[in-house]
């Protein structure tokens, strides 16, 4: 190898070094911020190290509501989880196989919710659920979660019916199964590993989602998100790291399973819908 090309072998190196150095930086610089505000308890300036450490502010949260927290908010992810899977996947698969008119304006209209500001638009959504007398309840959360919660089912198992060959269900039909019966044999078992990413994708929006369980659920339904709003707005930044680090773990180990069942062929078939 000449000098020239070991130098800019080298130059490589050094260059992924430092770009694999600065993401590190970025990704892991906040998670030690909550680590290291997790088990401060003085912190005052202009020290620029913890002048006490311990477990007081752990033994607090778990002595507290962060189970409670954890509780509902859990429920209320896999309740929103099952209906939206139960009310998105038959409509998916419509919107897959046949030609249903305005296909294009469907799948736009569960795009909406996320086209504007969520602000605005769960606001509108609660006044909705208050008239209906669903605030402040766990049904009322569940249906605000939904909204925001629909289009990522919908869009989602409709790439992986289209991914699927429909000579596969032609096949069955062509055996003599019905179209129910091949979509239950057929279809479904072929989307399995879609169908558990829309899960996960579904779960993780509702177990993180804050803004509308706060505005819906005001005092009476906590989930760990709006648990660790009330713990910052008052200062406890200790507790509201906690949360923040136990808020993630779940959410971490959800995307390792989502990177594995999310398929390059349903990812492009995002662009043919």
């Amino acid at each position: 190898m000449t000098g020239s090309g070991q130098g800019v072998t080298l130059g490589r190196t050094a260059l992924r070094l430092a770009g694999g150095t600065l993401a590190a930086f970025i990704i892991f610089a906040p998670l030690s911020s909550l680590v290291i505000w997790s088990f401060t308890r003085k912190w005052y300036w202009p020290h620029p190290f913890p002048q006490e450490l311990g477990l007081f502010y752990w033994r607090k949260v778990l002595e507290g509501d962060l189970f409670r927290a954890l509780q509902s908010g859990f429920l209320i992810a896999v309740i929103v989880t099952v209906l939206t899977l139960v009310l998105t996947v038959p409509l998916a698969y419509l919107l897959a196989r046949y030609p249903v008119p305005l296909k294009a304006v469907i799948l736009l209209a569960f795009l909406l919710p996320h086209a504007f500001p969520q602000l605005p638009v769960f606001v509108n959504a609660t006044t909705l659920l208050y008239r209906a007398n669903l605030a402040a309840k766990v049904s009322g959360v569940v249906l605000i979660h939904m909204v925001g919660a629909l289009v990522y089912a919908v869009w989602t198992m409709t790439a992986v019916f289209r991914s699927i060959p429909e000579s596969l269900e032609e096949a069955a039909w062509n055996l003599g199964a019905s179209r129910v019966k091949t979509f239950f044999t057929v279809a479904m078992p072929l989307a399995t590993p879609g169908l558990v990413a829309s899960t996960l994708l579904v779960f993780l929006y509702s177990l993180d989602e804050f803004t509308g369980a706060l505005l819906v659920g005001s005092r009476f339904v906590l989930t760990l998100p709006v648990y660790m709003y009330r713990t910052s707005v008052g200062y406890e930044l200790q507790v509201a790291s906690i949360a923040a680090l136990i808020l993630m773990l779940p959410g971490v180990l959800l995307l390792v399973l989502l990177e594995r069942y999310m398929k390059a062929e349903y990812l492009s078939m995002f662009g043919r819908l």
